[in-house]
């Protein structure tokens, strides 16, 4: 028997345990009759500032997926989304592809990961030039600058807030989003991207693409729509970003 509120599909979301955005984007855009459900990987706010801290940081974000993944697989889920977007960039694309092999066997269920979903999306609107915002410290930004050239694509521009804590993230407000986007966009841009889960980006990159006139991608929109897509579930979700809405 179905669940009574998940009847169509459950999705679990792996996400650090810092992370205030994911849960709310996300439920924004679940369909009837399809649940999201989270864990989270246990990690520490604290500076990021220097190069140790950070890998420090990326190393703790890996260790704890396993742990967290076998906590939301207890409740059933179909399909699995893993809301930690650094990590799914971080070593190139060969790196990406074992992770997300390695979460597939852990997990029994397919796995979404926000630099496959994104290379998706982006191959979806046909866009090859991009620019990229991401909230990341140089060391970051650099992988994942590497990995979508790797995938084939060509980041023109890209802008790291350099944020100091993995809280902090979640504290960068539409505005200084909606500023970035403005500043990365030009004629030499066929899509702009949003990456760093716990950055704020679904509703301000869905108005962007109303007065920049093109696609921008903000990562929690693709982790849900290629969940989605992937699950079988096919609505077309208004409001939120091209995406979602026509593919």
């Amino acid at each position: 028997m179905a669940d009574a509120l998940g009847w169509r599909k459950r999705i679990g979301f792996v996400v650090p345990s810092t992370n205030t955005i994911v849960q709310p984007e996300v439920d924004a855009l679940r369909p009837p009759g399809v649940t999201f459900h989270l864990a989270r990987v246990s990690i520490k706010e604290r500076p990021l500032t220097s190069e140790q801290a950070f890998l420090e940081h990326v190393q703790a974000m890996r260790d704890g997926l396993g742990a967290a993944i076998e906590q939301v697989m207890t409740c059933g889920p179909e399909h699995l989304v893993m809301g930690v977007a650094l990590e799914a960039f971080w070593g190139g694309l060969e790196a990406s592809r074992k992770l997300n092999a390695e979460l597939e066997a852990k997990a029994g269920v397919g796995v979404t990961m926000g630099s496959f979903a994104t290379a998706e999306a982006l191959r979806a609107f046909g866009a090859k030039k991009i620019a990229v915002l991401t909230p990341h410290q140089p060391r970051g930004d650099a992988m994942v600058q590497a990995w979508f050239a790797e995938a084939g694509f060509e980041v023109v521009r890209l802008k790291g807030l350099k944020c100091p804590s993995p809280r902090e993230i979640a504290q960068v407000q539409p505005a200084e989003i909606r500023a970035s986007l403005t500043g990365l966009d030009g004629p030499d841009v066929e899509a702009l991207v949003q990456v760093g889960t716990n950055l704020v980006g679904v509703d301000v990159a869905a108005e962007g693409e109303r007065w920049l006139g093109k696609p921008v991608l903000a990562i929690n929109a693709v982790l849900a729509w290629h969940a989605l897509r992937t699950s079988g579930i096919a609505d077309r979700i208004e409001g939120h970003g091209r995406i979602l809405a026509e593919h």
